[in-house]
């Protein structure tokens, strides 16, 4: 058998509850996916410019939860140029030109950036 025993009231935590359903998550994510699309066209490899300046984000809302995802709209011949350049892709003559593992090492910071911005929202509320 379990048994709760409380004395006192919940004011405070029905209020932090009550600003947290209120609290608007997409704005603190929008710094951040900004900040990302910056650090992917910083770091893209350049050789027209084009995949470099094609960064851009959406940030999802679905039911309980948030998703940013970051695009790049330079696409030819209905190939993502970002996707070429990070894992290699064959050339026209029977070559192949190898990766560059550019988007994972610029995201590590951008990820914990996102862990440390909503940890600091959520605590301080």
């Amino acid at each position: 058998m379990i048994t709760f025993e409380h004395k006192g009231d919940f004011r405070n935590t029905d209020r932090f509850l009550k600003r947290m359903s209120k609290f608007d998550f997409a704005n603190v994510l929008k710094n951040v996916a900004q900040k990302g699309v910056q650090a992917l066209s910083a770091a893209t490899p350049v050789d027209s410019g084009l995949a470099s300046i094609s960064w851009g984000y959406e940030i999802k809302r679905s039911r309980g939860s948030f998703e940013i995802v970051w695009t790049n709209s330079d696409i030819e011949n209905g190939f993502p140029v970002v996707i070429g350049i990070q894992y290699g892709h064959g050339t026209g003559t029977g070559g192949y030109v190898r990766g560059q593992d550019f988007i994972n090492p610029v995201m590590r910071p951008i990820f914990e950036q996102i862990l440390a911005d909503l940890w600091t929202e959520v605590t301080t509320a």
